[in-house]
């Protein structure tokens, strides 16, 4: 099934192989993902069609500076003919959530969501509700702002499973390629609910091989020791490369995960969680591949 899913998305969304390679592995290992990127890079379109296709319920949040915690979460409501509360759920009671421009809602909303995404319920008055299987939030930034945008801190980064840095196609076909889909009507492949939660229960239970637990661990290791990092990734790292390790394994017909199964997306899970010391040139990805290469 997720190679399935993986190849009609790919009908649609042209040259941004990571994006729907690390969306779909987020559904599936109950992560959240994280996505920069430019404006009309299909970051929108993957989400819908990827609710579409698996007939989840979703919700879009535009994120502006006046934006209230209640506006995501829901409240409590007085209605006037029963002279009683009632509680309006909020857009997070969805199954997929595109949280547009998270950066751009200040730090008591920006908390609001994240919490949500932690602890998997609200709470709204003195009740709590959970949020229900599946649920992923898919957030964006558009990395070219500077007005009006408020920096997401290294704690809230550490929540997402994964960050997805998305550009423009870098190639003439790739672009005539888009112009050539543009007014196509897609009627993609339906996929069961049924389906896809057996297909979550296999992943779930692959078991990584002791030598893929070396391998995390030997690498988180690395980066907390390496000088050009100040802040090097937490547990979460680990136990997201431990986790992502499974999907490959199951894409690959393996009943088992195997060391080089965390690469492909070491870069994704990790990125965000690095710091870099203020005298390095480099960035993020370049350093984790040269820690690779030692190992």
């Amino acid at each position: 099934m997720v190679k399935k899913l993986k190849n009609e998305l790919k009908k649609a969304i042209i040259a941004q192989e990571e994006l729907i390679d690390s969306l779909i592995a987020s559904l599936f290992i109950d992560g959240h993902i994280l996505v920069e990127g430019l404006p009309g890079v299909a970051k929108t379109t993957a989400i819908k069609h990827l609710s579409q296709m698996l007939d989840f319920k979703f919700s879009r949040i535009q994120f502006t500076p006046d934006l209230l915690p209640s506006d995501i979460l829901g409240g409590e409501i007085y209605s006037m003919q029963k002279d009683e509360f009632y509680i309006k759920k909020g857009p997070i009671f969805a199954d997929l959530i595109l949280a547009d421009e998270i950066n751009r809602a200040p730090a008591k909303v920006q908390s609001a969501l994240l919490e949500a995404m932690q602890e998997r319920q609200v709470s709204i008055g003195d009740k709590s509700y959970d949020l229900k299987e599946p649920f992923l939030v898919m957030a964006t930034m558009n990395p070219i702002e500077e007005e009006g945008v408020y920096t997401l801190p290294q704690a809230q980064l550490d929540r997402f499973l994964m960050k997805v840095v998305v550009n423009y196609p870098n190639n003439i076909k790739d672009e005539i390629n888009i112009l050539e889909i543009f007014d196509k009507k897609f009627s993609f492949k339906k996929f069961s609910k049924v389906e896809f939660f057996n297909t979550k229960r296999k992943i779930e239970k692959i078991i990584p091989q002791k030598e893929t637990k070396e391998f995390i661990a030997e690498l988180i290791i690395a980066l907390r020791n390496d000088k050009e990092i100040s802040v090097a990734p937490s547990p979460r790292g680990s136990i997201a490369l431990y986790k992502a390790s499974k999907i490959v394994a199951f894409e690959n017909s393996r009943d088992y995960s195997m060391p080089s199964d965390v690469l492909k997306f070491v870069k994704p899970i990790l990125r965000h969680r690095i710091v870099l010391d203020f005298e390095s040139e480099k960035t993020p990805d370049e350093v984790i591949e040269r820690v690779i290469k030692k190992l």
